[in-house]
């Protein structure tokens, strides 16, 4: 270890960006052994590791790092998957320059952060390899069942965690995949299709249940699933896109981005897709404008880009140092021909039966705003007109009218329409019935649902526990 001062930060090799633009691969190779030991070797193992401070799962960083400089792969598996659900998801999709990369003590020295990320991936890639993943045999198996509604981050990672404690286990979700934005929102060439389904298998090996293409509150309210099981943990995440407001003559091509991205996704899983065989989801030879600046909205100009868009262009009324997304993103994006119109707002869509033209201004960053981000002011007299065959509005995701749809009043929601919980154990309004991930925080990182689902996994098992002593204490008096 300590070797971060005679060897230098290395990332895995990148397929360079003519090749990769042309198909939906991943583009990062996977360190070789010895390239990953070799890397491993630089963390510093400092007294106080910034990189699991800012991990929200805590993950225990500096001793997979040192099991794997010296070569105890299976362990520092096994170091790495005590905390996290899906290690080589998050090797592969977190944005690390933000959380652990970002804050390495020898990144902050001036020597290059330590590549946590691309090990944490190869730890897990090998781990899949060499058939050190089994799956869940509890040591007691209970009568008590759980449901799970969404087979996203979150709840896939409440439903391992409560299989593993031995109870059966159902999850509920309305698509026809389980995985959530891991399966639909998520392109390819960050996170290929078969390293999520791979892990699904594994709960379906393992006893978990799952019921596809299942709507709570038509095929069942959710007063009707918690008289099924004796506990519920909602994790539907948040699927509502917001808009710009812009679009008063409801023009065909302008679309939402997950709308949009679900389309490419299901085509690259050899789904038939209407709207895509159509055009109107397709950006082929066309000149593409997406609203936006998160991860979702370099999905979309990414996509755009291997699509064959004529030209991709990136509206972002803020500067580049303020976009809320991952800046490796952002640069991979721009090696792939991106335009990026930094402070730039989208004021009118123009055209007749569709969409032709988008009217702009210009922006500058004036005085820091409640969050603390200088808030963008519009320059006078700084008016442009873009051409444009489709937009894409990458705006973030609000959450649905879950009391409506699940048919259940009293399920109490927030002023933002996320659920309301009790946050020292996660229960909703509603006895026995817990929610996590993006339907509580609001739409974040993968990171944090695999967080919240293992927090409520918790809660729900103190839960059954006191009321399984309560009913003794019942009986015996």
């Amino acid at each position: 270890m300590l070797k971060f001062t005679s060897i230098n930060k290395e990332n895995p090799s990148k397929v360079d960006s003519k090749t990769r633009s042309a198909n939906f691969d991943e583009i990062y190779a996977n360190f070789a052994k010895q390239k990953a030991e070799e890397q491993a070797s630089r963390c510093s193992q400092c007294g106080v590791p910034f990189c699991q401070v800012h991990c929200p799962l805590h993950n225990n960083i500096p001793d997979w790092l040192k099991l794997t400089a010296e070569n105890r792969l299976e362990e520092a598996y096994q170091v790495s998957s005590a905390t996290n659900n899906m290690p080589e998801i998050c090797g592969r999709i977190c944005p690390q320059d933000r959380l652990c990369e970002g804050n390495c003590v020898i990144e902050q020295s001036g020597h290059g952060t330590v590549t946590i990320g691309s090990i944490e991936k190869y730890i897990t890639d090998t781990a899949w390899d060499k058939g050190w993943i089994k799956k869940i045999e509890p040591n007691i198996n209970r009568d008590q069942s759980i449901g799970v509604i969404g087979a996203g981050p979150a709840g896939l990672a409440a439903a391992e965690e409560l299989r593993k404690l031995g109870y059966k286990i159902t999850i509920y979700d309305r698509y026809d995949r389980a995985g959530g934005l891991l399966i639909y929102g998520i392109p390819n060439f960050k996170l290929e299709k078969e390293i999520v389904t791979r892990r699904t298998k594994l709960l379906e090996d393992s006893g978990v249940e799952f019921k596809l293409n299942f709507n709570v509150g038509e095929d069942k309210t959710l007063e009707e699933l918690r008289r099924d099981h004796n506990a519920v943990v909602i994790a539907t995440g948040v699927y509502k896109s917001r808009d710009i407001n812009l679009n008063e003559q409801n023009y065909s091509n302008v679309v939402p981005a997950l709308k949009y991205l679900t389309a490419s996704n299901k085509v690259g899983l050899k789904d038939k897709v209407d709207d895509f065989d159509s055009g109107l989801l397709n950006a082929n030879n066309k000149n593409v404008i997406v609203v936006g600046g998160g991860d979702t909205a370099m999905d979309c100009v990414r996509t755009a880009v291997r699509q064959g868009a004529t030209s991709v262009k990136c509206l972002y009324r803020r500067d580049k140092n303020n976009m809320p997304g991952s800046q490796r993103e952002v640069e991979n994006a721009i090696e792939e021909g991106v335009d990026f119109n930094w402070l730039t707002l989208p004021t009118q869509y123009q055209g007749k039966d569709k969409l032709e033209h988008v009217k702009i201004v210009k922006m500058e960053l004036g005085s820091p705003d409640e969050s603390g981000r200088r808030k963008p002011e519009i320059k006078d007299n700084s008016e442009e007109i873009l051409k444009a065959d489709l937009v894409i509005e990458a705006l973030g995701f609000e959450p649905e009218d879950l009391p409506v749809m699940f048919n259940e009043p009293k399920l109490n929601v927030t002023q933002w329409g996320t659920l309301k919980v009790d946050y020292k154990n996660l229960m909703t309004s509603l006895d026995g019935v817990f929610a996590a991930g993006d339907i509580v925080r609001g739409a974040s990182l993968v990171v944090w649902g695999i967080k919240d689902g293992r927090d409520a996994a918790g809660h729900i098992h103190n839960y059954l526990s006191k009321n399984i002593e309560e009913s003794k204490r019942v009986v015996n008096e």
